[in-house]
């Protein structure tokens, strides 16, 4: 039994690792090999004339050299999509509703994390600091950020939602949406009685800023340095732990259990003894603590924040989740890993390959044309129902 349990484990733990990489690749592969495909196309063409007259170098070269920096960006910006869609389709998967109050959850993590640092930085307790303490004041930030979105999202549900549980579904999604405004405007009120600033920077600590350099390579006889910022680095890692815990917290605890029992069928999981109330509000805390530890890595890594940051980030979001299949886990993880690569690509060559007619601007123009094919070609998502795991 212990041997049993033991490989259960860490099945668990090492099985959304090679979920990541297969994703992470097989993005990176597939966009690398269309941008190859345009760029050759379009090599000869007035695009490549004019970046050779500006730049000296031709449009497929530009490509090559400017990859693995969009790959690494892409990477980064995926997994913070991934992690907020993890937050819309826990709750999807439990109650068959979306949470657009969710994108606010998100921006109050986001401003409980920034907050605390400004104060930490206001009281110089950021100056001249190790590196370890450095790591040890983020991480700080987004626990703090963590607690508050959870809490939060429990507020919400027992205030906003339970009473409404049986109600038509338009009726808690009109609840949802009023939530998302109350929070905006509640962010928006204690900034102005506290700081009265609606934008908030990411204060400068540490050597998040600073750039490591992985990889060297020539093309066209010069030298290429592909550097990653430490900041980036650290959204990958975090992001990557975030979901390898969750995946582990609900394939392979008895809380996860109950979650999945209450996600198949609500009723015989409370006549089987589970509390429904109490695994509703737990998932409910968990997404929502989810959100706000991606509103801190997404202060971390934009730097500025606003009430109104967690608006875009939230619709993105969502069309991660519901690119992969929305209440499916590894739906999320997939659909934020692949809307993430596609908006970076978009931004990166988008400009260059149009003559700057369709700029880095049209970037979010790409994500929600993925929405609407998606919606209407394929309504479950990648995987949808083909992955029996719900929540």
């Amino acid at each position: 039994m212990e041997r049993i349990i033991k490989s259960t484990v860490l099945r668990e733990l090492l099985r959304p690792l090679g979920q990541i990489v297969a994703f992470v690749l097989g993005t990176g592969v597939i966009l690398s090999i269309l941008m190859f495909l345009i760029s050759l196309i379009a090599n000869k063409s007035a695009a490549s004339l004019a970046l050779i007259e500006r730049n000296g170098i031709d449009l497929f070269t530009y490509t090559l050299i400017n990859l693995p920096q969009v790959l690494v960006d892409g990477m980064a910006l995926g997994f913070v999509y991934a992690a907020i869609a993890l937050g819309y389709t826990m709750v999807y998967g439990v109650l068959e509703f979306i949470n657009f109050a969710h994108s606010e959850i998100f921006a109050m993590g986001a401003f409980i994390g920034v907050e605390l640092l400004l104060a930490l930085n206001a009281a110089e307790k950021l100056s001249n600091i190790t590196v370890a303490t450095a790591f040890g004041w983020l991480f700080v930030a987004i626990l703090a950020g963590m607690a508050a979105s959870g809490i939060t999202a429990v507020l919400i549900e027992r205030i906003a939602y339970r009473p409404l549980r049986g109600a038509e579904r338009l009726v808690p999604l009109i609840s949802a949406i009023g939530v998302s405004f109350f929070l905006q405007d509640a962010i928006r009120l204690t900034e102005s009685l506290t700081s009265g600033q609606f934008h908030r920077i990411f204060p400068t600590f540490g050597n998040f800023d600073e750039r490591v350099s992985v990889l060297s390579f020539n093309v066209a006889s010069t030298q290429m340095i592909l550097d990653i910022p430490i900041k980036s680095l650290v959204v990958i890692v975090v992001a990557i732990l975030m979901l390898v815990g969750l995946n582990y917290l609900v394939n392979a605890t008895k809380l996860g259990k109950a979650i999945r029992s209450v996600a198949q069928d609500r009723n015989t999981a409370s006549l089987m003894g589970i509390n429904v109330n109490f695994v509703i509000s737990m998932t409910f805390l968990i997404g929502g603590s989810l959100g706000g530890a991606a509103g801190v890595l997404y202060a971390l890594k934009f730097t500025r924040i606003d009430p109104f940051v967690g608006f875009m980030p939230g619709i993105k979001a969502f069309t991660a989740a519901v690119l992969g299949g929305i209440g499916n886990l590894t739906g999320a993880l997939l659909g934020g890993i692949v809307l993430g690569m596609v908006e970076n690509f978009a931004g990166a060559y988008l400009g260059v390959f149009t003559m700057g007619n369709f700029g880095v601007e049209y970037k979010d123009l790409i994500s929600f044309l993925i929405l609407i094919l998606v919606l209407i070609f394929r309504p479950s998502g990648l995987l949808g129902e083909q992955v029996s795991q719900k929540a």
